[in-house]
């Protein structure tokens, strides 16, 4: 009986360490196709889970792939927490290939734990030219959702 009440207590505990922002928000955005659904943050790991649409700029949807060397950083420092797993989406050279445009995929990308006091984050995929998912201050808050919508182009 004991031990089932250790547990409970154990559980109870790393559950209130875990803090989940919903819908957060960036000052920069790689694109339209592409959002952010929540962060979550515990002391094993800092957890980011990604919508993204297919445009309709591709009849099949195109595809989209994950660079293996991504990372966050806190807003202002140069610490880079390179990414642990990613799950859900491939890691460069290989591709997702979508049947359609308008196709969501979700995917969520590991990263070791921030410290306790990071307010703000960078995401970067890949510093480099070219077409990279890379979000700038996102801010570790609750936020409303933001509608991640294709624009008609007809």
């Amino acid at each position: 009986m004991k031990a089932n009440f250790k547990n409970e207590s154990q559980q109870e505990m790393t559950q209130a360490e875990t803090i989940v922002f919903t819908s957060p928000i960036s000052d920069f955005t790689p694109n339209e196709h592409m959002g952010i659904e929540q962060i979550t943050l515990n002391e094993e790991n800092t957890q980011i889970d990604f919508v993204y649409i297919s445009p309709k700029d591709y009849k099949n949807g195109g595809w989209i792939q994950m660079d293996a060397y991504c990372f966050i950083r806190p807003v202002g420092s140069e610490i880079r927490y390179k990414m642990i797993q990613a799950i859900n989406i491939p890691i460069t050279p290989n591709k997702y290939h979508f049947k359609r445009s308008g196709q969501v995929l979700r995917f969520s990308l590991l990263f070791p734990a921030l410290p306790k006091e990071v307010k703000a984050i960078d995401f970067i995929e890949k510093h480099a030219e070219g077409t990279y998912f890379n979000f700038f201050n996102i801010a570790l808050q609750h936020n409303e959702p933001t509608l991640i919508r294709i624009v008609n182009e007809n």
